[in-house]
């Protein structure tokens, strides 16, 4: 095996999550009185955390209580609704399970807020994903690498001995960070000419196409 384990961003690399996180943006905006957005925006906002994506989101110039509030109802019908149309990608599933198969260690690190981020990995994937990590208190997220360090260590592993995947830019300098080499995905939130442009030097355009790779 080339890696003994490898390290997974969530939204964009395992599972598309962009409509839910699009209804439950716009049902947040709309409570509160703001011009709602497209799915294309959605997509363009995510990737940093929900903090984050609440900000772009909202009109520029809004308030820290303005975002604070929006924020709130955002998580309260994420919370409620995160799993409505949210799907694994083609191929994925299939992918992990031959990984789990051959013995690597599988950890899901993301900039979702570590709640939502394990209940879908737990719905989706079950235990073929052995530790999940979101967001957490007190914890730098991406792309500091404090999150995929704290896999590698729950794992007894080094860097030298794993990879990183992952759909975005965020998760290329995450991986940079990190120490880790990184392989990017293709179907996932930034398409390929915005990956390069990121630095990703391996780009991958289907789940059969990546398990070579990992293989």
């Amino acid at each position: 095996m080339a890696y003994k384990a490898v390290l997974f961003d969530l939204d964009g690399t395992l599972l598309d999550t962009l409509g839910d996180l699009h209804s439950a943006v716009n049902f947040a905006l709309e409570k509160n009185g703001y011009p709602t957005r497209t799915l294309a925006q959605v997509r363009a906002f995510v990737g940093n955390g929900v903090k984050k994506l609440i900000e772009r989101a909202l009109p520029e110039g809004a308030t820290e209580a303005e975002i604070a509030l929006c924020l709130a109802d955002f998580t309260a019908e994420y919370d409620r609704h995160m799993n409505v149309l949210t799907r694994p990608y083609d191929g994925v599933v299939n992918v992990l399970r031959e990984l789990k198969a051959r013995g690597v260690r599988i950890a899901v690190v993301s900039n979702k807020y570590d709640s939502a981020a394990k209940a879908l990995v737990q719905a989706h994937f079950g235990d073929l994903i052995d530790i999940c990590f979101g967001t957490l208190k007190n914890v730098p997220a991406k792309p500091a690498p404090n999150t995929a360090n704290m896999a590698l260590a729950a794992f007894g592993l080094s860097a030298a001995e794993a990879a990183y995947v992952g759909d975005s830019g965020v998760d290329c300098s995450t991986a940079a960070n990190a120490n880790l080499p990184f392989i990017a995905l293709s179907w996932g939130f930034w398409d390929r000419d915005r990956l390069e442009q990121a630095g990703a030097k391996v780009i991958c355009d289907s789940a059969e196409e990546l398990l070579e790779r990992l293989l």
